[in-house]
């Protein structure tokens, strides 16, 4: 029998977490641009390229980046939000898994890749997960990769949500150097902004490696 996995910090957030996504809804409801992560993410992979939307939220990254012809799913474990996507974004596959429960089975059972040119996880998702799983989770991340894969990663530095971790960056890369993880690039936003210590966006890249097990 499998262990259960710890709580992430999100789901420990509950009710504090809810207005993350009527905030996107309004603003998507107005009009506002909500695609900077894609628009980078859609700069680092050819046309028709595989891609895992990683905590992918109430979808719009995801189905942004679908909109650019790629084939795209979504892994997100918060039923609300898993709601909000399918209503939002209903051709936008969402597998209502956490990152570290995601399995081949699952990814099969969707009619989705099995490895990937490109995962995002962006909006502060790595802050998200559980306590001391930091390393787990871009190992999983890692091994879902394509060969020649990459891997995009945004979290604020200050000013983040209140309920997430405070990720500083060597620690970041520490962990993600542990995960096998090669850091190609850092930058200060999506817009290629100068590095500075407000928020942090990372490319990297991993080696191939076996995929998770079934």
């Amino acid at each position: 029998m499998t262990d259960p996995l710890p709580p992430t910090r999100w789901a420990q957030g509950g009710e504090r977490n809810t207005g993350y996504g009527r905030r996107f809804a309004d603003l998507v409801a107005d009009g506002a641009d909500v695609d900077g992560e894609a628009r980078l993410a859609d700069t680092l992979i050819e046309r028709g390229a595989r891609v895992l939307d990683a905590g992918s939220g109430m979808g719009r990254v995801g189905a942004a980046l679908q909109t650019r012809g790629h084939h795209v799913v979504g892994a997100e474990p918060d039923p609300a939000l898993v709601q909000q996507s399918r209503h939002t974004y209903p051709d936008l596959t969402v597998i209502p898994r956490e990152i570290l429960a995601l399995e081949i089975a699952d990814l099969e059972a969707a009619s989705a890749p099995v490895a990937f040119d490109l995962i995002v996880c962006v909006g502060n998702v790595i802050t998200f997960v559980a306590e001391s799983t930091e390393v787990a989770v871009l190992t999983r991340l890692r091994a879902l990769l394509a060969p020649g894969g990459r891997l995009l990663v945004g979290f604020h530095l200050r000013g983040g949500p209140a309920t997430a971790r405070s990720y500083r960056p060597e620690e970041f890369v520490a962990d993600a150097e542990a995960a096998g993880l090669v850091v190609q690039h850092r930058f200060g936003g999506y817009d290629l902004r100068p590095v500075d210590e407000e928020y942090a966006v990372w490319v990297l890249a991993g080696g191939s490696v076996s995929p998770p097990s079934r």
